[in-house]
């Protein structure tokens, strides 16, 4: 038989230090986008580490329900799914000959923007504190 782990609701300890290897995780992939000729939102949203991210925070977001650990869950997702979302957006600007020059801007943008989610969140993490809804 399997001994299974009981989680105390308030011991949040390893959910917390998931929550840093998540937000680690994607950090790494913004970083990759920084230092190869990758743009940081297309390496944020196609970068292993930030898939294993994702992946990490489905799999462990039962744990952190109710706690103030869930808006970190959320916030990260919301991240990467905003990201790939305005990504489409981009590609389809580059559809036309016009929109090509704003698709550019749009990508830039959401780098930025990929970069400040991850750096408030995780910041707010190291302050154990919950992020806005």
């Amino acid at each position: 038989m399997a001994d299974y782990e009981v989680i105390d609701a308030n011991d949040l300890e390893g959910p917390r230090a998931w929550a840093h290897v998540m937000y680690g995780l994607h950090a790494l992939s913004a970083i990759g986008g920084l230092l190869t000729s990758a743009t940081i939102v297309g390496s944020f949203i196609t970068g292993w580490p930030s898939i294993i991210a994702v992946v990490i925070n489905f799999a462990t977001r039962s744990r952190v329900a109710g706690s103030w650990l869930e808006s970190h869950w959320r916030w990260q997702l919301r991240t990467f799914w905003f990201a790939v979302l305005w990504m489409l957006v981009a590609v389809a600007m580059f559809v036309t000959v016009i929109g090509i020059p704003f698709a550019w801007a749009l990508v830039a943008g959401t780098g930025l923007w990929v970069l400040y989610r991850v750096g408030r969140g995780w910041l707010v993490l190291l302050d154990r504190k919950g992020l806005p809804a």
